[in-house]
């Protein structure tokens, strides 16, 4: 299958995993080149630790979109090749933009860092609904003209709302993944299983220690010398799920609570939206309770 020389090349990514062996690489290789894509990228580690060798890989490749035909034979070569090595693998040919749903309450300075940076080009995604519990942040989805939504949340009436923030997220919005950009309520075993591994979070890097409220205040009465952010997969363990991205920044005694707070908030973007280009670019095989991540 030769690309048209006209046609403007889109990029896919293949993700690998299962047991290591001998000619993983080389299979793999061989059906991406069969089906004309040009590798451009590849990244593979073997985890030697565990009681079997496990073998990780993510190829990068270039295609021909004209070519869309081939996709089903190439998904179906894929699959037979994968079945004979027992490997678990994610062919996505990126042919559409992925969509972000993001959920927040009152805290705004992850939304206002994921908007802009979106309206920068720096996320490659559509974000097309932000859903709160409150009214506090809807003037900066106003700012960036995406649909806000207030959804509020109560002990009573949690099942009932949860089943409408699915209905926007998932039929009227149509979100490939869920943003908690400081959102301040547990989601339901129910909600988590609408988007298994699909829903990314954000909090400081203080837990097990100073979980609950007023963390960075408590902080400071333990005089810490740490502080950072951890961006994870949200499952039904609270903050407890596989890890994607983390940062840390030193602090003294001289930084007062608000000093933490700052420095807190500054990093918790970072990380978040570092997590979020990760996903974005397929680059996170969830492995267990942890996230093997390639390079960008």
């Amino acid at each position: 299958m030769v690309a048209s020389k006209t046609a403007k090349a889109a990029i896919g990514t293949l993700r690998v995993h299962g047991p290591d062996s001998r000619g993983i690489v080389a299979a793999c290789s061989q059906v991406l080149s069969q089906a004309g894509c040009e590798i451009i990228n590849s990244e593979q580690w073997s985890d030697h630790k565990a009681m079997s060798p496990h073998f990780f890989q993510r190829f990068q490749f270039k295609y021909c979109p004209s070519t869309s035909s081939q996709f089903q034979s190439t998904d179906q070569s894929l699959a037979k090749l994968c079945s004979e090595f027992r490997l678990n693998h994610e062919l996505n040919w990126r042919s559409r933009k992925q969509r972000v749903g993001i959920m927040v309450s009152k805290y705004d300075h992850c939304l206002w860092e994921l908007l802009l940076r979106h309206r920068e080009r720096e996320l490659d995604c559509e974000i097309p609904v932000v859903v709160s519990n409150h009214r506090h942040l809807e003037h900066v989805a106003d700012t960036f003209q995406i649909p806000f939504h207030f959804v509020p949340i109560s002990p009573e009436n949690r099942i009932e709302q949860e089943s409408e923030q699915l209905k926007l997220l998932q039929q009227i919005y149509n979100v490939d993944v869920i943003v908690l950009a400081r959102y301040m309520q547990v989601l339901s075993s129910q909600f988590l299983d609408q988007f298994d591994r699909k829903i990314i979070n954000i909090h400081h890097s203080f837990l097990p220690a100073f979980s609950g409220r007023r963390p960075y205040h408590r902080a400071f009465e333990r005089g810490v010398k740490l502080i950072g952010a951890t961006a994870h997969y949200t499952t039904e363990q609270l903050d407890d799920g596989p890890i994607i991205d983390q940062d840390v920044i030193r602090v003294s005694h001289r930084d007062e609570v608000g000093d933490l707070i700052r420095k807190g908030r500054i990093l918790e973007r970072n990380v978040l939206v570092s997590a979020i280009q990760a996903h974005l670019d397929d680059r996170i095989i969830v492995y267990g309770d942890k996230c093997v991540v390639f390079g960008d």
